[in-house]
């Protein structure tokens, strides 16, 4: 994973991207993560510099290669499952998990209709990345305010 700059970031943002970086570093078997805002912008990215490698036909590992890609997914299974769940009077959707035969898709709410998603080996434990990734919404759902929404938007336009 190639770290993102963190440079010129408030303590909460600096403290977010810590907590995307371990979240790939410490789970075995997650390939990328990504946190996408309820408009669909991807706010934070465990690999922001992979979208220009992918454009280039480089190598490729996860959602066509490209951070860009896993955002898009992400935020089209979460609107998804809120109008499935709407249809269905289910109330809120909590978690929503695909798997497929090479890999899998987590996408976790996170408290202001943010969305947390992950990309994941075929064989990778479901438990424990549920487990990961509600802990990181634990950490980050009452930091992510407007303002920290809007910092994350333009730290990721730049490092793209």
């Amino acid at each position: 994973m190639t770290a993102p700059s963190t440079f010129g970031l408030s303590t909460e943002a600096r403290n977010l991207h810590w907590l995307l970086s371990n979240l790939v570093e410490e789970v075995p078997g997650v390939h990328s993560v990504t946190v996408v805002s309820s408009d669909g912008l991807m706010l934070l990215s465990s690999d922001p510099g992979r979208q220009t490698v992918a454009a280039t036909g480089g190598p490729q590992d996860g959602p066509r290669g490209s951070s860009a890609d896993l955002a898009t997914i992400v935020s089209g299974i979460g609107s998804l499952t809120v109008g499935a769940a709407k249809l269905m009077d289910g109330g809120g959707v909590k978690q929503t998990m695909v798997a497929m035969d090479e890999g899998s898709v987590f996408v976790m709410s996170i408290s202001d209709g943010s969305l947390l998603g992950v990309h994941a080996t075929p064989d990778c434990d479901m438990s424990v990345i549920a487990y990961h990734m509600a802990l990181f919404v634990g950490r980050a759902g009452h930091v992510l305010t407007p303002e920290l929404r809007s910092e994350l938007r333009k730290s990721m336009e730049s490092a793209q």
